[in-house]
């Protein structure tokens, strides 16, 4: 398929999908006019890195996900250098998490100030 097609079946445009092969994640084949061509096992990576890129995992981070699915697995996380990828993911999103629990205590206390002040 050309870019347009799986730029529309991936829901997704032809420029985001020449960031994603500058970025060596997906690998189209040329024509010999010098089009490119995609068949279907793209479409399957498109799919992985934006759901990766909604996840919050940067392009680099995408990578094993991407070279796990060429491989032949099932699901780009299965394979060990992935699973490196989700572990450090998951120490940021529990940071994050602990950092904006601090912030919704603190929030509560301010919130909580303002309400005895203003009852006699």
């Amino acid at each position: 398929m050309l870019i347009g097609e799986l730029a529309d079946r991936a829901g997704t445009s032809p420029r985001t999908l020449r960031y994603y092969e500058e970025h060596g994640l997906i690998r189209p084949r040329r024509d010999a006019n010098g089009y490119r061509q995609y068949d279907d096992a793209e479409l399957r990576v498109v799919h992985e890195i934006r759901t990766l890129l909604a996840d919050g995992f940067g392009v680099d981070d995408i990578k094993p996900f991407v070279a796990c699915l060429r491989a032949g697995n099932s699901a780009g996380h299965v394979c060990p250098e992935s699973a490196v990828v989700l572990r450090r993911r998951l120490a940021e999103v529990d940071d994050l998490l602990g950092r904006l629990t601090d912030v919704r205590e603190r929030l509560q206390d301010q919130l909580k100030e303002i309400r005895c002040q203003m009852t006699p």
